[in-house]
Parts: structure tokens; sequence; C-alpha cells
């Protein structure tokens, strides 16, 4: 990546050894280090931290949340929250680069390179942006991509089981993951899950569903939304949600401690916002009411069951797959997640990538044996129209995995696929408003 950097020796600034050239600096980072090894010693080079302070970004409250599962809707509640409390703010994650609701770049990595995220956050700076939300993935905290970065706050939604096909085992997941909690910096911690990690106590608050907590949710109602009552030290508070599941609770009582850290406001002033939120693209989102089909981007065991056990009386129709050339033992268990949940499962191809779709769908059935209504289709679209034609009035239909991706990735290729587009040309096909 090369940006911009006038100085009186330097014109631009690049983090790939391979691009430097006359008046242009590098940005010496733990992905580069080694590549400086091939370069002359007398080469000019900055660090982030110098970078940071050249930048003048010390003044900007940056706050980084982490887990398995929430984080992008987690760091979009906060993004809100701080916004609708008056606060100018940025969001960079899955979905892009924002700020003050504009959007200024389209989706990339959860969580980009130093240089292109201290990029974003001079942006966000110029544009008057005080607090900086970002999401954080394991990738980045293990490949030392937010390095130099001093945290207003850190947030832990949860860490399950994923992306094992990079760090190997759970274990190894937790401790990269714990790496982000080993310093005193302010966090917040899930009470409820605290157990998957180590983190260090000093200036660590906690909230919970269930367990006692700094954040206690002392009660709470899924029905027709999420409605609770949250209290912190002598302040005790009711808000809601249109959004769905118990674990949207979770991500709303840990944006509203969020908020309430960062900027010490009323816990009133703040949870009176909380049902001007209208949820994330591909979040348990809604595509048809009638009938009733949600989309959501759950793509692991763990998060299935979080999906689908939000809606366990409700009958469930539920189209899933799972990626190729990734985590191969998570299969059999989110197909057995499906069938304690599901009514009808359909058993259908993700992004298959380099591997044979009808492989990956085995090793899925293999979590599914014995259970009846499973069917095997390998085309995506194919299975969303069976499950539509025979979804039956007061079934609630679940396509899950995607969310709000545009493609589909298969044998290299990505071709132009989205769910909820795909769902919706279906039901106009079939004289049907998806509303």
């Amino acid at each position: 990546m090369i940006v911009p950097f006038e100085t009186e020796s330097f014109r631009e600034l690049t983090d790939n050894t391979r691009e430097l050239g006359e008046g242009r600096l590098l940005l010496a980072t733990a992905q580069n280090a080694p590549y400086r090894k091939t370069l002359d010693e007398s080469t000019p080079i900055l660090t982030p931290k110098e970078l940071i302070e050249a930048w003048d970004l010390g003044g900007m409250k940056v706050v980084g949340v982490t887990g398995t599962n929430g984080k992008t809707t987690t760091t979009a509640l906060l993004y809100s929250l701080l916004i609708d409390l008056g606060y100018s703010a940025a969001l960079q994650g899955t979905r892009g680069l924002f700020v003050d609701d504009k959007a200024i770049e389209a989706r990339h990595m959860t969580t980009p390179s130093i240089l292109e995220t201290l990029w974003n956050m001079k942006r966000a700076r110029e544009a008057g942006a005080e607090f900086f939300v970002m999401e954080v993935s394991s990738h980045a905290i293990d490949q030392e991509r937010i390095e130099g970065i001093d945290f207003a706050l850190k947030i832990h939604t949860n860490v399950t089981r994923d992306h094992l096909d990079y760090h190997g085992t759970v274990e190894e997941y937790r401790r990269v993951k714990s790496r982000f909690f080993g310093d005193s910096t302010p966090k917040l911690l899930n009470k409820d899950e605290i157990k998957a990690i180590h983190f260090n106590a000093n200036n660590a608050y906690t909230y919970g569903v269930e367990e006692p907590a700094t954040f206690k949710i002392m009660a709470y109602s899924l029905q027709g939304g999420i409605s609770g009552v949250i209290q912190y030290r002598q302040e005790q508070e009711a808000f809601f949600s249109n959004m769905m599941g118990l674990f949207n609770l979770y991500n709303l009582t840990a944006a509203i401690a969020g908020v309430k850290l960062l900027t010490d406001r009323p816990l009133a002033e703040i949870c009176e916002q909380v049902e001007y939120f209208g949820g994330v693209s591909g979040r348990m989102e809604m595509v048809s009411r009638e009938p009733m089909i949600i989309v959501d981007f759950a793509h692991t065991d763990d998060g299935m069951y979080r999906v689908l056990d939000s809606l366990k009386d409700k009958e469930l129709a539920v189209v899933f797959g799972a990626g190729g050339d990734r985590d191969r033992g998570k299969r059999p268990k989110m197909g057995a997640v499906a069938g304690r949940f599901a009514k009808k499962i359909y058993v259908t191809s993700d992004n298959p990538r380099s591997e044979d779709p009808e492989a990956i769908i085995d090793e899925i059935l293999v979590g599914l044996k014995g259970k009846e209504n499973v069917q095997a289709i390998v085309d995506r679209r194919e299975a969303i129209e069976r499950a539509i034609e025979e979804l039956e009035e007061g079934e609630i239909l679940l396509i899950l995995g995607k969310g709000d991706e545009d493609y589909q990735e298969i044998a290299g290729v990505k071709y132009p696929f989205d769910d909820r587009a795909v769902v919706r040309e279906i039901l106009t096909t079939k004289g049907e408003n998806p509303a």
C-alpha cells in the first residue's frame, strides 16, 4: 500500500519493500520485518508509533472489539450510539470504513494492515472523528497488524471455535485472543464467557446476562424484539431494540457498557438511543416477513447455535453449508446443530473455494446421521428455492453462512451471488411481495 506522506525528504509512504523508490519512505512493521533484512541498513524507515505521532492521531479514542461472533454488530452499535449521542465517530471493519454515517470505503478485511488502519484513522481524524471503532480479528492480533495503537477500550464478545485452519487448535486460538487483553488498557469482558480467555485484571470491567458483572442485565424479554434492564453501580435503565436473539442482547449490552465507559454519559441517555439502531446488513436480516425468511452470517457451529437457539420456540427450516479451505472439524458440528433445532434442513454450498462442494456436504451430513427431512443440494440457489417452495405456514426459513456477501467463490472464481437478492427474485417470480 502507498499513501501520501509529505515531508522535506519524502512524498509517499509504503509498507511494501518492493515498492521503495525515490521520495518514498518505508513503514517498518512486524509483517515486513523478514523482507527488511534484504535492505541496505541506511534505508530510512518509520515505525507505526512514529507515524501515529506524525499524523497526530493520539488524541482520537480507539475502540477495538474482538471475538468469534458479534464483532460486526457490536462495533456498529457502538458507532451508532456515539453518533446518536452527538459525537463524531468512525467505524472500520468487514463492512468498510464509515465516518459519521458516510461510507468512505467499501468492505475490506476485518482488520487491514497497520498502514491502512492508520491511514483510515488519519482520514477519520481530518473529518473530525473523536472515536475510531474497529473490529480486531485473531489474525490481526497474531500478525501484529494493530502494533503501535493505544486503545481507549478493548472489548471481548466471546471466544469459541473458529479459524482453526490458521491457528491449528482451539487452545492456540484462545491464546492469541488473550494476548489482546494482556495489558493494562481498559477492557470490557463478557462475564458469561470469561473462562475462555486470560486477561490482565487491571482496568477490567465486565458485562453479563447470567453472571454478576459490572454491567448486569437484571431482566429481559426476547419477544417482539429485545427488551432489557441494565444496571451499572447505582444506575438502572430499560432499553428496547427491534433486533432478535439472545446473542444480540449480549451485543447490545457490550455496546451500552462500552459507550458508558468511553463517555460517562448517564445510562438513561445511552439506552434512549438503542431503539434507533436498525441492525447490521446480513446479520439476522429479515428479507421477507410473509413468509418469514431471515439471512444471517453465522458460519460456525457456535454461530449457528446462537441464531437457531434464539428462535427455538419456532418451527424452523434452515439452508446452510460450510466454506472450503477452512476448518473441516466444524462441519459435522454444524450439521449436528442444525439437526438439533431445525424441522427441515437443506445442506448446500457456501464458498467451496478450491474444494469439491459435494465432499464438503458429505462432511456436514456426518453430523446429521439418522435425521429426517434432510436434503443435500449442491447448487445454493436451487437449495434456497426448494426451501421456499416447501415452507409451510408458521415456519421460519433461515439462510445461514454468507450474510450480506454478494458473491460465491467456486474453484477460485467469485460469481455474483447474494442470498437476499436470490430470495427476493424467487418470491417475486412466485408472485409474492417480499417485505
